[in-house]
């Protein structure tokens, strides 16, 4: 923008004198204030459309106390965060919501203890109304950092404590139904007359993967130790893993990945080894992402989560919660929600099991 251009944007001094109010009475009509009389908000709205007045944002904050802007934090590297779908459906469903309610998205991520030191600090500085944040592992220094700005948040995925540990009465988050359907793809496994099924877990410092392999364990009681391995939700990972089974069980016959990435790895480990699926092992996966389970060969039977919802209503329960006048939504640990009404309350969606080739 030229300098000429930017000296003749129209001021809300201007906009007072066209609407004929002091520049006081144009400025709570600009910031949603109260108290003017409906007369006069029509001629200072006229008055805006006329000049083709913006409001300065900053001035603005002063008055309504809003930033209309919120962090999303992922406490994830930025080579896995691009490397993986999941986080692009889940940020869509967060963009689509925020965008649609005029706020914007600040995105942080962390790759180590200097990232978090920054991210506490930024949160801190009063930058945003609130704070989405997802992928949280169960040694992370997030939730204390967020505790210490007092910033409204809600969590993507079930946090690792709820017992008031971290200061966290009550965390708002939002969730899939990991257990159940990890429950779902292990009877579906069984129904097709597998008995030597196998599990490649998450990262079990995620309760994702906690619970999902909690729901292996409900099915698969008396399930032998070595027909479960520990991967990291990557493809390389289920590789590491499916190489891992296969040495020390070479009989099994099926196979339930926590993740349709790990899942990905798994099948081709199984077709270096010579197995075809799904006559000698079958395999589903976790999420339903499309690009991987529609173009696996075969496809991928898979559980699905709704990951793009669960973004999109990560940010309506935090813009509820800031529209109520809730302090502290779901924070962990910037106060209590006891109280607060129209305060939000965690969900928890439901998944489905899509079946395809694979099993």
């Amino acid at each position: 923008m030229s300098e000429s251009s930017t000296a003749s944007r129209p001021t809300l001094e201007a906009v007072a004198a066209r609407a004929g109010v002091s520049r006081a009475t144009a400025s709570r009509v600009v910031n949603g204030g109260d108290g003017v009389r409906e007369p006069l908000v029509e001629r200072v709205r006229r008055a805006v459309e006329e000049l083709g007045y913006v409001p300065n944002q900053a001035a603005r904050s002063l008055v309504t106390r809003r930033h209309d802007a919120v962090a999303v934090v992922i406490a994830e590297p930025e080579t896995r965060v691009f490397a993986d779908p999941f986080f692009a459906l889940q940020l869509r469903g967060i963009s689509k919501e925020l965008t649609a309610h005029d706020s914007q998205l600040v995105l942080l991520l962390t790759e180590g203890r200097d990232d978090h030191a920054r991210v506490g600090r930024y949160l801190a500085g009063g930058h945003v109304d609130g704070a989405l944040v997802f992928s949280l592992h169960l040694d992370d220094p997030l939730p204390g950092l967020i505790h210490g700005a007092g910033v409204p948040t809600v969590f993507g995925g079930r946090p690792g404590w709820g017992d008031g540990t971290r200061g966290a009465a009550s965390p708002v988050y939002v969730d899939s139904d990991n257990r159940g359907g990890a429950r779902e793809a292990v009877r579906h496994l069984v129904s097709l007359g597998r008995t030597r099924i196998a599990h490649i877990t998450g990262a079990l410092d995620q309760t994702s993967a906690v619970d999902r392999l909690d729901g292996f364990r409900d099915v698969m009681v008396d399930a032998d130790p070595r027909l479960i391995a520990e991967g990291d939700f990557t493809p390389a990972g289920g590789e590491r893993a499916m190489r891992q089974l296969l040495d020390g069980c070479p009989d099994l016959d099926g196979v339930f990945a926590a993740n349709d990435l790990m899942a990905s790895g798994a099948l081709r480990v199984l077709r270096e080894r010579g197995l075809r699926v799904p006559e000698d092992v079958a395999l589903i996966g976790f999420d339903d992402m499309l690009p991987v389970a529609e173009q696996t060969d075969p496809s991928l039977t898979t559980v699905r989560q709704d990951i793009e919802e669960m973004g999109r209503l990560m940010a309506r329960l935090l813009l509820r919660g800031l529209n109520a006048g809730a302090a502290a939504v779901g924070s962990a640990g910037a106060g209590s929600q006891e109280g607060l009404v129209g305060a939000p309350s965690s969900v928890v969606l439901p998944t489905t099991l899509v079946r395809r080739a694979s099993a």
